[in-house]
């Protein structure tokens, strides 16, 4: 099966106070076995790494800019 990559950035939403996590939601919800989920926030998501590591995600985080962090998720197979 091909690895899937699907990439997020919420950095808008938050700006303008929309709560993006039902959206990440949605977007981690077809993902399989080292498929890859890259969300682009303005802060280090850091209460998200919890709930996708129940759902089997390990990460890896970068910040890229003074509001502008990258986190790599990475579905276990």
């Amino acid at each position: 099966m091909e690895q899937r990559i699907i990439e997020l950035d919420v950095r808008e939403d938050l700006k303008n106070k929309i709560e993006p996590f039902q959206k990440i939601m949605e977007a981690i919800k077809e993902l399989n076995g080292d498929d890859i989920f890259i969300l682009h926030a303005p802060f280090k998501p850091v209460p998200l790494f919890g709930v996708l590591k129940a759902k089997g995600f390990t990460h890896e985080e970068e910040e890229i800019d003074k509001k502008h962090w990258k986190v790599i998720f990475t579905k276990k197979a």
